[in-house]
């Protein structure tokens, strides 16, 4: 089934995106001519300020609240993106939640709230847009997972790592059923990024966490989202059902 052409104008959703990594997709979705949705779990200053940054009359760039846990918000956000624009053509996955706790000390009520906040909203939000893909024959997603998905990290937590590993297998099943429709499913598996989380994370230990990554330094939030871009084109319609790694050669495949 070949996809018709998507209108000039695309709209981009994108869960999590005020901040970190989130905010550099947006900037650059933006910057490629989307419009994007600045869709978080509280919407305030720093995602009005991201908003009219990029377009001060609000119709390019505009905000709207999405708690992933709760499949109706994402329902909610692409009714509110179809009455305003009649369409929505990309749905950047990208909103998660993390713990750094020892494995050992992870409350088994808290690995299934992660896991059903991360793995579960990607789940929600790729069916929920999904739908409105098929109806129109064309769609990009893009799932942002993590290295710690693939090397079982617990940098992060064992419930954020194993969410991140159900999230890059949630890609492959949407990847293949909805290749016929033109739809594409993709994931992007970060390392450590120079990003607001990371730092939290590593705090003083910045130095001796470096050194451990074969190329010495932090990934650039801003190579993440040009990659988003490149998966949310129309000319990425043979690529679906793929991770891409950006990891500064922590896990080699």
């Amino acid at each position: 089934m070949t996809a018709p052409l998507p209108e000039k104008i695309q709209t981009a959703v994108v869960t999590g995106g005020a901040r970190g990594v989130g905010a550099s997709i947006v900037r650059a979705l933006h910057k490629a001519g989307y419009r994007v949705i600045i869709a978080d779990l509280n919407p305030g200053e720093e995602a009005k300020a991201l908003a009219s940054e990029l377009d001060l009359a609000g119709e390019t760039a505009i905000t709207a609240t999405l708690d992933i846990s709760k499949p109706e918000n994402f329902q909610e956000v692409l009714d509110k993106c179809i009455d305003r624009y009649g369409s929505v053509e990309v749905l950047v996955n990208n909103a998660a939640r993390t713990m750094a706790q020892p494995v050992m000390d992870i409350d088994p009520a808290v690995f299934n709230e992660i896991m059903a906040t991360n793995a579960g909203g990607t789940f929600a939000g790729c069916q929920i847009f999904a739908r409105h893909f098929k109806e129109r024959g064309y769609g990009r997603i893009v799932n942002m997972a993590s290295l710690a998905g693939q090397n079982g990290g617990t940098a992060t937590g064992a419930h954020y790592a194993a969410s991140k590993g159900a999230i890059l297998t949630l890609t492959k099943v949407f990847a293949r059923d909805l290749a016929a429709y033109g739809i594409t499913c993709n994931a992007i598996s970060p390392g450590p990024m120079d990003s607001p989380m990371v730092r939290d994370i590593v705090g003083d230990k910045i130095e001796g966490f470096l050194k451990n990554i074969p190329v010495g330094q932090l990934g650039d939030p801003d190579f993440v989202a040009n990659m988003v871009v490149m998966l949310a084109s129309p000319e990425a319609a043979f690529v679906t059902g793929a991770c891409w790694d950006v990891n500064g050669g922590l896990y080699v495949r």
